[in-house]
């Protein structure tokens, strides 16, 4: 049985892309919508993506702790922080995994991380938009079937935009952050 370690450095990463994604939670514009919810537009998502992209599949754990810690220090997303830890930490694994063969053979190109950026985000709003439905529209604020997809499709322009930005912005970061940990012969402390 293979067991995995940690090395200080990897660590030391790991929490700081966590800050990372706390940190981008704030960068946030929120807006309320018509059904007494709201959307915002943030740049968390980059920095999720961004930690698959660099860490590989461990990525997701910092996503979703960054996330879960930003939403236990706003009592509007208090009760949602265990959902936001495991769809955040999804897009953050997902990405990673994507990612995660390049990652090891030094490889990573543009391609690639546009593609784990995009299967992220793509399993992240799968999540979002089954936790809009399901727990914050049938659930917690009791709208019927046609209220709560009404819900999910006020969310949809916000998510696309969120979405975007992060396929725009992730890819070419990682890449300028992974040639910067090589020439400062940095790079190994992300395989150890």
């Amino acid at each position: 049985m293979k067991t995995t370690r940690f090395s200080t450095r990897r660590l030391a990463l790991l929490g700081m892309m966590a800050a990372l994604v706390f940190a981008g939670n704030y960068a946030r514009i929120t807006m309320p919508l018509a059904i007494g919810s709201q959307t915002s537009f943030t740049l968390a998502n980059i920095f999720c993506c961004l930690s698959g992209l660099i860490l590989g599949p461990v990525g997701g754990l910092a996503s979703g702790v960054g996330s879960l810690l930003f939403d236990l220090t706003d009592p509007r997303f208090v009760s949602d922080c265990w959902i936001t830890f495991l769809t955040k930490g999804a897009m953050g694994l997902t990405t990673g995994l994507v990612a995660a063969e390049a990652l090891k053979k030094d490889r990573l190109s543009y391609v690639r991380a546009l593609a784990g950026t995009g299967a992220g985000c793509i399993v992240y709003y799968i999540l979002y938009f089954a936790k809009t439905f399901f727990y914050t529209g049938l659930l917690k604020q009791g709208l019927p079937a046609a209220g709560a997809w009404l819900l999910v499709l006020e969310k949809i322009p916000a998510s696309l935009f969120n979405g975007a930005v992060a396929l725009i912005a992730a890819p070419p970061i990682t890449l300028a952050l992974l040639q910067a940990l090589k020439r400062s012969k940095l790079d190994r402390m992300l395989r150890e």
